[in-house]
């Protein structure tokens, strides 16, 4: 077994144990915690297969993130309230939630990418920026569900046999969700798609000139991608019972893009490092000073100078075996 496999075990089951653990000492809260780290290295998953994979720098994830945040307020809120949804009465369901967020987000995630995924570099950072920001200022107006003051969740969607309610529950329904979004990720990288797209990210015009079209390879990683960010946000909203049009921002697709590259470009256990390590620095340092953000900063530019493959290709080695 190599050593990035371990390392990616290793960290699964930390934070595995992690609720468990500080909840039987007696600090419950870790286990919101863990719950945090474990969404947000979900949509860095997501994101990771259009940077790791693709190469595709992309600014507007928070949209997708967000689309999925309000999907389950809606939900939320039609079905506490008994109104119908789109004509149709909708069970306050966290699996149909998932659905509706991924599907909205691959729908949006279609248009935007076949207008976006038509430049490079730069060019592409900003139209993928625009998008979000459209987005954002969307929600801002829609005064229906809340406007600039967001979409509050009283009552938490459910899930089949657990108790939403309990921080533990929810906190292993988002674990779950991201062993499938890691599974869903190491499928694409070891299958042909997978190395049609790295190739793509490599040198585009000798794909093309083997007869593999890169257009099309990159708007399925990118509609893939956005699906599972959209239900990441959808558990964000969950965890903090509040859908909120900062979770459209561009600050949100910021963060999740430092989150990869702490934890490593297109490595399985990248997102899953980062996001651990995002949060306690967040949250420990956050307790000592307001300014946390410029240590973060520092081990940023530290990981970008002298860890090229961030914490996992600094631990496991710069050759990518799992």
């Amino acid at each position: 077994m190599t050593r990035e496999r371990l390392l990616t075990l290793a960290l699964l089951a930390a934070l595995l144990a992690l609720p468990f653990a500080t909840q039987a000492a007696g600090y419950p809260f870790y286990t919101t915690l863990a719950t945090r780290m474990a969404i947000l290295a979900l949509a860095a998953v997501g994101l990771n297969i259009a940077l790791g994979l693709g190469g595709l720098v992309s600014f507007g994830h928070a949209a997708f993130f967000g689309i999925g945040g309000y999907a389950a307020g809606i939900v939320a809120t039609h079905a506490m309230n008994a109104e119908p949804l789109l004509g149709m009465d909708i069970p306050a369901s966290m699996p149909l939630v998932w659905l509706l967020a991924a599907l909205a987000a691959g729908v949006v995630a279609v248009i935007t990418g076949a207008i976006s995924l038509r430049t490079s570099g730069v060019y592409f950072i900003m139209i993928t920026l625009a998008f979000a920001q459209m987005i954002f200022y969307f929600a801002v107006s829609w005064k229906e569900y809340g406007g600039e003051d967001g979409l509050s969740i009283a009552l938490r969607n459910g899930f089949p046999g657990l108790n939403t309610a309990v921080p533990r529950d929810l906190f292993l329904i988002a674990f779950g969700l991201l062993l499938a979004g890691l599974l869903v990720f190491w499928r694409i990288r070891v299958s042909r798609f997978g190395a049609a797209l790295q190739a793509a990210r490599q040198n585009e015009l000798r794909v093309a000139a083997v007869g593999i079209e890169p257009f099309p390879i990159r708007l399925v990683a990118f509609v893939l991608s956005a699906m599972i960010t959209a239900v990441a946000g959808a558990m964000f909203a969950e965890l903090n019972r509040f859908a909120s049009p900062s979770m459209l921002a561009w600050p949100m697709s910021g963060e999740l893009i430092v989150l990869i590259i702490l934890g490593g470009t297109g490595r399985l256990a990248g997102p899953v490092a980062g996001a651990m390590l995002y949060v306690m620095l967040e949250y420990w340092l956050g307790s000592i000073t307001e300014r946390w953000q410029f240590f973060l900063g520092l081990m940023l530019l530290g990981v970008v100078l002298f860890a090229r493959g961030g914490i996992v290709g600094l631990i496991a080695g710069r050759a990518r075996h799992d």
